[in-house]
């Protein structure tokens, strides 16, 4: 198998590939294999004649055989085939000029010899998709804005809500309930006035994915949801686009690099999600604020290596940061030739549906054909628990919430326990159960029924929409 890399200027006619892997054992049946596969990329290699045309080298492992017989040069396994074209603009490849103005305000990059003057260039001439401008995406869109990154496209649907601000600092307290990619925007644009931001205020979908990707270099994965994050994935590969990419909950955080210089996937890393509801959500299990931070840099870090072109990509290595402990992990990580996405056979060649392969759909309609169980409204609990009617609330949150704010005279029994403690409950009483929202509550009760509990009810939107409907003293978290 030879691994052709395909340079930037041809990736439009490779469909979007940094690289092509074929089987071949010489370098023109390599190149014949990659014309056989994308047709297109044939009349920016050869003439008319089936010569390679003048402008065009080709290196096997970093040596120049441009003037050798191409059938006679043998590839081994570990050699790569590079194509590379000329490209017009001389040393500075055709990027951006910086004003006087950008000059003094990127000085500190320019005396880094790293990156200089046309490495600033570079990021100018750069575009970045930020997916999402959330816990990952405020230092992302904060970093990324002040490296000078020239376009930076933002895709997000969401408002501000006030349990944001805690971690995501790319929004202030004035913006509650803006959405967020205009109040995003409007910061990032206050740290760098010469950025060039794209706006797609809609959720990532596989309609629409393929287009606002196709667009840029570097797309950042910001997103808090599996579908999003295998739709990104795959139209990544698809494309032939890199994919920074960081995960977090509570004091734990993930980031690496896909799908670049021939490394593997999400897919690679996680070939299936998890079933839904396995794991919380930042919503249900929290998150530290500064922890994003510290990911998102990291994100931030790789992208801006990416378009420089320096240094060692996280590409095939995991990093595992623990925030609680203070310590990093490096794991390293192989590409799967048998992955659906980017393996040597692959079998995903267009964006499916994401909801559906992540298992949403198959819940909800579970849930909808198990039986009906019952609600009470906040209101109405209310009301029993001033009759005195011998209801019994219970709480399945956890011992720190229960602390945060609680409805009096519940007893607290957290889900993960209530297997184990169900003896502490009577299964003849009328039982109440409730949690932050409704939705653990409704777990406890289903678990509850099965043990032969028949009078069991679940409290409707839970303690947050009690502190809205019935005691606003209770505070919300």
């Amino acid at each position: 198998m030879a691994r052709i890399i395909i340079p930037t200027p041809l990736r439009q006619f490779a469909g979007g590939n940094d690289s092509v892997d074929v089987e071949a054992s010489n370098v023109g049946e390599a190149l014949a294999k990659l014309v056989e596969a994308h047709p297109a990329i044939e009349q920016n290699l050869f003439n008319s004649e089936g010569k390679l045309r003048s402008f065009v080298n080709i290196y096997v492992s970093d040596e120049d055989i441009r003037y050798l017989d191409k059938e006679a040069t043998a590839v081994g396994e570990d050699d790569t085939i590079s194509i590379v074209p000329s490209i017009a603009g001389g040393s500075a490849n055709g990027l951006p000029e910086l004003s006087n103005a950008e000059i003094m305000r990127y000085s500190r990059h320019l005396i880094l010899p790293e990156v200089g003057l046309e490495g600033q260039r570079k990021l100018k001439g750069a575009r970045v998709l930020m997916v999402g401008t959330g816990g990952l995406g405020a230092p992302l869109g904060l970093y990324l804005a002040a490296a000078g990154i020239g376009k930076i496209g933002i895709v997000d649907f969401d408002v501000v809500d006030e349990t944001n601000l805690q971690r995501q600092v790319i929004h202030g307290s004035k913006d509650v309930g803006r959405p967020k990619i205009d109040s995003a925007a409007e910061t990032m644009k206050d740290i760098n006035p010469y950025l060039e931001i794209a706006k797609y205020e809609t959720a990532l979908t596989s309609a629409n994915a393929l287009d606002i990707i196709a667009g840029y270099d570097v797309v950042v994965d910001g997103t808090d949801n599996f579908p999003t994050r295998y739709l990104v994935n795959d139209a990544c590969v698809l494309l032939g686009k890199p994919n920074a990419y960081g995960s977090i909950f509570r004091f734990e955080g993930q980031a690496t690099v896909f799908h670049h210089e021939g490394g593997p996937c999400y897919r690679c890393l996680y070939p299936e999600p998890p079933p839904p509801g396995l794991v919380p959500s930042c919503a249900e299990g929290g998150v530290l604020g500064i922890l994003p931070a510290v990911v998102g840099s990291i994100q931030a870090t790789e992208t801006v290596k990416i378009v420089l072109g320096k240094g060692e990509s996280l590409s095939g290595r995991l990093v595992l940061y623990d925030a609680l402990n203070m310590k990093f992990r490096e794991l390293k990580l192989r590409r799967n030739p048998a992955c659906p996405v980017c393996g040597d056979n692959p079998t995903v060649k267009e964006l499916i549906d994401y909801q559906q392969f992540c298992g949403i759909p198959q819940q909800a309609a579970a849930q909808a054909a198990e039986e009906k169980l019952p609600e009470i409204v906040p209101a109405a609990l209310k009301s029993r628990m001033e009759a005195a009617d011998g209801v019994f609330v219970l709480d399945v949150r956890e011992p720190h919430e229960y602390e945060i704010a609680r409805i009096p005279g519940t007893k607290l029994i957290p889900l993960g326990e209530l297997n184990k403690r169900v003896g502490e409950l009577d299964a003849t009483a009328d039982i109440v159960i409730h949690c932050k929202s409704g939705m653990r509550s409704g777990k406890a009760q289903r678990l509850l029924k099965d043990m032969g509990f028949s009078r069991v009810t679940n409290l409707a939107g839970g303690i947050l929409r009690w502190s809205d409907e019935v005691d606003p003293t209770v505070p919300k978290y």
